[in-house]
């Protein structure tokens, strides 16, 4: 049997971040010889590149900590794993899994009533360029629309329209709740949506991120052993294959060989 590793990379929030908990759950499940978390700042060619290339397995997984690709997973994360010397796998980040529909519903379904004359925003950071973080956010939105007795769900954005600041006067029923869709708590999550949430002005419940939701643990799960199969049977590459092979590290930025 090939020595598997799994990295779970996500950025440091300089919080208490569920990455150890879910890493500590899949080494009891067996989903890989070793789960490691790597996390960096602002540059992972730089911070993630001497722990990257001490890897000793045969094939290694990345999965990217996020809902959804940004900046960094596409470009940045793709490129520094090139300096791992194994069979490298780039996984899909779970965003867009069934199994996160059901961890947002929970969430929702904690703070207000899963009824008609509920509202639920699912709040997510967004982006000025990239698609990614919306068709996530509309994907689970649309799935709680038809899958839960809510009244309403409506997606807004930290950096895109509709924006969250806008949210609490478009959601219309007794009950209101927003949902942050993140895995993890963040500056983001803990300032920033809450300020233009206004919660202060009450009449708007909030909740957790998705943290340590068993059911993102889960989400992960199948990723991995998704990408498994996929290197066990030669099936053609995905985007993040892709990704990992044609990212390499640049001379002019000082990471290029």
């Amino acid at each position: 049997m090939p020595h598997d590793t799994l990295l779970l990379i996500g950025r440091d929030t300089s919080r208490a971040t569920p990455y150890e908990t879910h890493a500590r759950r899949l080494r009891e499940r067996g989903v890989a010889t070793d789960v490691t978390v790597l996390t960096y700042d602002h540059e992972p060619r730089r911070e993630l590149r001497d722990e990257l290339v001490a890897i000793d397995a045969d094939r290694v997984f990345a999965l990217p900590m996020t809902v959804a690709h940004d900046h960094a997973t596409v470009t940045d994360v793709p490129a520094v794993l090139d300096e791992v010397d194994a069979e490298m796998h780039y996984c899909e980040p779970v965003g867009r899994s069934p199994l996160l529909t059901e961890a947002l519903r929970d969430r929702a379904a904690a703070a207000v009533p899963e009824a008609t004359d509920s509202s639920v925003a699912l709040v997510a950071f967004g982006s000025s360029g990239k698609p990614y973080q919306r068709q996530v956010t509309e994907y689970h939105a649309e799935r709680l629309r038809e899958r839960s007795a809510f009244g309403e769900v409506e997606p807004c954005y930290l950096l895109q329209n509709p924006a969250v600041e806008c949210v609490r006067y478009n959601l219309t029923h007794d009950h209101a709740v927003a949902v942050p869709l993140f895995l993890a708590p963040s500056d983001a999550t803990e300032t920033q949506i809450p300020a233009k949430l206004d919660l202060d002005r009450g009449g708007l419940a909030y909740t957790d991120t998705l943290d340590d939701h068993p059911l993102v643990t889960e989400a992960i799960a199948t990723a991995v052993e998704t990408a498994r199969t996929m290197a066990d049977t030669r099936t053609p590459q995905t985007f993040e294959a892709t990704l990992a092979a044609t990212n390499r590290p640049m001379a002019t930025d000082g990471e290029g060989d």
